[in-house]
């Protein structure tokens, strides 16, 4: 059963309310690092300021998306701004490698050079990363499953709050036993995670700007499940994409063994999208109709 309109607004209004307090607690605990970096002569602290502050702007894109997504359809935009979240995500995507490279480079530099810092304040402010970070992990946990784009902050966010645990972790290690090699290694392993979520995004994000063919939909399938109608002679020149991650689009021409009458033709168009819908997830269907035409009829026709 689908949702209903209310329903939908009611669910993006919220979503885009929690992004708004994620970002409004990502700026409290960047402040926090800051001043506590240089007052503590914390490096590390620093360094984990500036992935925060990189994850308030990823934040920052994601919501920003989020509102532009909403926007209507009109004449000069068919679509809407539905692509907005998608391209947040790839950029997200992109700066969660960035910043995982840093955090690498900057770790490797504090192991070959281990610096003595005020353990007492990091331990303090790591608490209060964990704490925030981790309300804004559940905040956002059930919209990752379901929106690239929330997915994006998500993982941002969940690494963050990783990366507060290395530094708590690392500051009860330094504080006790002087082990100040831990926080780097911690922060490696953290950064090599960050790299393989952040891969995984960008190739998906990437997929759909390119319009490239979902990859659990093969076409071979479909042209087989469709020609099993009576009248559909076959199936081809066919386009699959995604416009987001709620709409999927195909387009084909279909050759049918006699001349229809247009109500005939609406009767097999509506077997047509069940069988899209159904086997495939596929949500918005644009059939050209041909019967003795002479063109290609592969199921990929380069143009």
């Amino acid at each position: 059963m689908s949702n209903s309109p209310t329903h939908t607004h009611d669910h993006n209004s919220l979503k885009g309310r929690k992004l708004l307090l994620t970002i409004v607690l990502n700026i409290v605990i960047t402040v926090s690092q800051v001043i506590g970096g240089l007052i503590s002569g914390s490096l590390s602290l620093l360094s984990d300021a500036l992935h925060n502050f990189s994850d308030v702007t990823s934040l920052v894109i994601s919501y920003v998306a989020d509102r532009y997504s909403k926007k209507e359809a009109s004449f000069d935009k068919t679509f809407g701004y539905k692509r907005a979240e998608i391209i947040a995500a790839f950029v997200n995507a992109a700066t969660l490698l960035v910043v995982a490279v840093y955090l690498i480079y900057e770790a490797i530099k504090r192991f070959i050079n281990p610096q003595e810092i005020e353990s007492s304040l990091v331990i303090w402010l790591a608490v209060l990363g964990i704490v925030a970070n981790g309300f804004s992990v559940l905040l956002l946990r059930k919209d990752s499953k379901e929106n690239m784009n929330m997915r994006s902050a998500y993982i941002h966010l969940f690494t963050d709050m990783s990366a507060s645990v290395a530094v708590l972790i690392g500051g009860l290690l330094m504080k006790y036993f002087g082990w100040f090699w831990v926080d780097s290694a911690l922060t490696v392993l953290i950064a090599v995670y960050l790299l393989v979520m952040g891969i995984d995004l960008l190739k998906n994000s990437f997929n759909v700007l390119m319009l490239f063919t979902p990859k659990d939909i093969k076409l071979e399938r479909i042209s087989k499940k469709i020609t099993t109608i009576s009248e559909v002679k076959s199936i081809h020149h066919i386009h699959v994409w995604q416009l987001n991650e709620q709409e999927t689009h195909l387009e084909a021409h279909m050759e049918f063994s006699k001349d229809l009458t247009l109500s005939e033709f609406d009767a097999i168009l509506e077997k047509v999208e069940k069988i899209l819908f159904d086997d495939f997830g596929i949500n918005h269907v644009n059939i050209q109709p041909e019967f003795q035409k002479d063109d290609p009829k592969e199921i990929i026709v380069q143009d």
